[in-house]
């Protein structure tokens, strides 16, 4: 059953104040949220929406990977559960909305459907994800790619962050290791709202994105060795650079991007250059080539080039080369009955609208592989994300979420 009424809306105010109560947890220096996965923070966080939540009336399930799972109950209790949320854990150097919009407006929307006395026919379950930025404990997704079979969860829970600590240990440490089994859920379907961490829709003067693929990507870390030598004593022809063969990857990373156009994105991001001294020459270098396409023809052909013409490149100047990946997932193409209705909800609602490709790695992604999934985007300030300066209106969180919960209740059923 569609929803009717195109004048229900979620309580916009309400949403605001709630963004802004979560991000009181994990204060970053400039503006933002540190709230790294698994730490006392994260810890913190996830009580604060588990009692927002009980508050609203739904029941707060965990699973083994942490995984949280609020539900309101429908009106057919063998129907499957529509699910939307997304995560809120974030960067070192994260923003107030990056996965945490998704989490609080499907909040929102159960708070809004409580005060309108709307029942719909499928349960409805919030949903918090373990670990999405990856930043702590790489990769990227973890938890819903256990979930999802993709991610073997003894693996998933023995990695390490750059303290030797082990996911495992920390889940328990913070109190959110659940006993259901992970991935033993089944949806109807899954919604994720996030913004678009990139420019486009802003650019485009749109105010609702409708997801119709993701990118998939490839993490590949690099260890560079050279030699550490005297910067001063040591004649240039003699030097065993790691960090000249570091530059002449950042520029190969590119150039294949560049190739690929258009859609196909490539960097190197994370970095550790050892000693790290200012007098000593790099003697070793390890850092992650980040590459995505939405296609995954496109995405094997960068990561096939790179790893072809990267050895070369840094044997010429005498630093030894070793590769492995470290993160991947294949570029989903989201459910397109799902997609439809974001796209026609949008547009019965009023608001401008456009299809897009996300261009970063989201929960949905592996989601996808199990349950019809779809995704909605609202515009970021410039296009920044990952950053403490990560900023969005009011009102582009409220038009997202108004078509989240129109879209939510012509999936879910509304019972008369």
């Amino acid at each position: 059953m569609s929803a009717s009424g195109e004048n229900l809306q979620i309580d916009s105010g309400r949403l605001w104040d709630s963004l802004m109560e979560m991000a009181k947890i994990g204060p970053g220096v400039a503006g933002g949220n540190n709230r790294q996965a698994l730490t006392d923070e994260d810890g913190e966080g996830r009580h604060l929406f588990r009692r927002w939540c009980e508050e609203a009336g739904m029941t707060v399930a965990v699973d083994s990977m942490g995984n949280m799972f609020a539900r309101r109950e429908g009106a057919d209790p063998d129907a499957l559960p529509v699910h939307v949320g997304s995560h809120l854990d974030t960067q070192p150097t994260g923003g107030k909305y990056d996965g945490v919009l998704g989490v609080l407006s499907g909040l929102e929307l159960v708070r809004s459907l409580n005060d309108m006395g709307i029942k719909t026919k499928h349960p409805i379950v919030v949903t918090n994800w373990t670990n999405e930025e990856g930043t702590r404990f790489a990769p990227a997704m973890v938890a819903s790619g256990v979930f999802a079979g993709a991610i073997d969860e003894e693996w998933a829970k023995s990695r390490q962050d750059a303290h030797g600590l082990r996911f495992g240990d920390e889940l328990k440490r913070i109190g959110w290791e659940g006993d259901e089994p992970v991935g033993r859920r089944k949806m109807h379907a899954m919604f994720e709202y996030h913004i678009e961490q990139g420019p486009i829709l802003e650019a485009e003067n749109r105010q609702i994105g409708v997801v119709t693929h993701g990118q998939g990507l490839r993490w590949i870390e690099c260890t560079l060795v050279g030699k550490g030598q005297h910067t001063g004593s040591t004649p240039m022809y003699m030097r065993r650079n790691a960090g000249r063969a570091m530059a002449r990857l950042i520029d190969l990373v590119h150039e294949i991007a560049m190739r690929h156009q258009p859609n196909a994105v490539g960097a190197i991001g994370h970095i550790d250059v050892h000693p790290n001294s200012r007098n000593i020459i790099p003697e070793k270098i390890v850092l992650t080539v980040d590459i995505r396409s939405h296609l995954l023809p496109v995405l094997e052909d960068m990561r096939e080039e790179f790893l072809a013409r990267a050895p070369g490149l840094c044997a010429e100047v005498g630093v030894r080369f070793a590769a492995g990946i470290v993160g991947q997932f294949d570029p989903p193409a989201f459910d397109e009955g799902l997609v439809k209705v974001v796209r026609d909800t949008a547009a019965r609602l009023g608001y401008s609208h456009m299809d897009i490709i996300s261009g970063a790695g989201h929960d949905a992604c592996w989601v996808n592989r199990v349950a019809p999934t779809v995704m909605i985007m609202c515009p970021c300030v410039d296009g920044l994300s990952h950053n403490e300066a990560e900023d969005i209106s009011p009102e582009w969180a409220a038009a997202g979420a108004n078509v989240l919960l129109h879209s939510v209740l012509e999936v879910a059923g509304v019972v008369a």
